[in-house]
């Protein structure tokens, strides 16, 4: 796949699916109604919101760079994208919209977005567990239960 054809293929599925789990979703559960805790709890989550929301961008970027594809599924990278943040954990585009989530429930001050975020996240999980490492063993072989041995799927390592 050339890049602008992965970079505008990225962007639509940006925009479908982290964009309908991370902001329609959230905005549909809240209609971005603000409860009442404290100002400084509130702005705490401006913490995860933001650090998601580049982390999210990041890692598209680089399946577009160092993969030669999309997260999509149908219309998946040439290469194991293993560079950037992907040194760190495997999951940051799931380990960001959590986090993203995460962040609006206490911008907003909503709980019910902290149940969302679990949800996602146990759904995401389940996902990645049951389809994504499975195809990616069968696509990349070896190259990728090195990787997989090698970096944790959710909690980012310090250390590359």
């Amino acid at each position: 796949m050339r890049r602008p054809a992965a970079a505008f293929g990225s962007s639509l599925f940006l925009a479908l699916a982290p964009g309908t789990v991370a902001v329609l979703l959230p905005w549909w559960l809240t209609g971005w109604q603000a409860g009442h805790w404290p100002g400084p709890v509130r702005l705490l989550g401006l913490v995860p919101l933001a650090a998601g929301a580049v982390v999210l961008l990041s890692a598209f970027a680089r399946f577009v760079a160092e993969g030669l594809g999309t997260p999509a599924p149908v219309a998946p990278t040439e290469h194991l994208v293993v560079g950037g943040l992907y040194r760190h954990v495997r999951n940051p585009m799931y380990v960001a919209v959590v986090a993203t989530i995460a962040g609006q429930a206490l911008l907003l001050a909503r709980p019910v977005l902290l149940t969302y975020a679990a949800i996602a996240g146990l759904v995401m999980w389940a996902f990645a567990r049951w389809y994504e490492e499975p195809e990616l063993a069968g696509r990349f072989g070896a190259e990728y239960e090195r990787y997989r041995r090698a970096v944790p799927g959710w909690w980012p390592r310090a250390r590359p």
